[in-house]
């Protein structure tokens, strides 16, 4: 192995102690709300019923499998500055503004559910990407884009859903 390697030190992103917080505090906001809200997408996926059992559960199903992709890239991200992602169900509950809901609601009560995290976690997106833009961090500022783009599409389809 080269010398000049095994001596050098890992580059600094660039940010400052503030702007690292900053980021990684909005990027927590996102991960703890996208988490409790992955957790009713799974309990919406074992529990709904009637006739929109094969539609709903599919789809439900669909949405988990995104959202926990999304997960893991925030977390991952929050690494990146250094910090450490929020990782405990208590944390989540403690910061999320998505509430847990039963296990015995109809299928429109879910969907409507699903929206509304949809208006939330679009906030908190919006919040993530302004403090990017604000300092400088394009990375995280694409990656939350992209997030948001998908769920406006999600939130389009299930809108239209609810209105047959």
């Amino acid at each position: 192995m080269d010398n000049r390697l095994a001596k050098a030190k890992p580059m600094k992103l660039g940010w400052s102690p503030e702007e690292v917080e900053r980021i990684s505090t909005a990027l927590n906001e996102v991960l703890a709300n996208y988490s409790v809200h992955y957790q009713k997408l799974r309990n919406y996926h074992w529990n709904v019923k009637g006739s929109d059992f094969f539609d709903l559960h599919e789809q439900f199903e669909e949405l988990y499998t995104e959202t926990l992709m999304n997960i893991d890239e925030i977390a991952e991200r929050i690494r990146v500055f250094g910090q450490t992602p929020l990782s405990t169900l208590k944390d989540y509950l403690k910061v999320s503004t998505i509430k847990e809901t039963g296990t015995d609601l109809e299928s429109s009560t879910m969907v409507r559910e699903v929206l509304s995290d949809f208006t939330i976690l679009l906030h908190f997106m919006a919040d993530a990407v302004h403090a990017a833009s604000e300092q400088g961090d394009s990375g995280t500022e694409e990656m939350i884009k992209k997030f948001i783009n998908k769920l406006e599409k999600h939130h389009w389809m299930l809108t239209a859903f609810l209105a047959k």
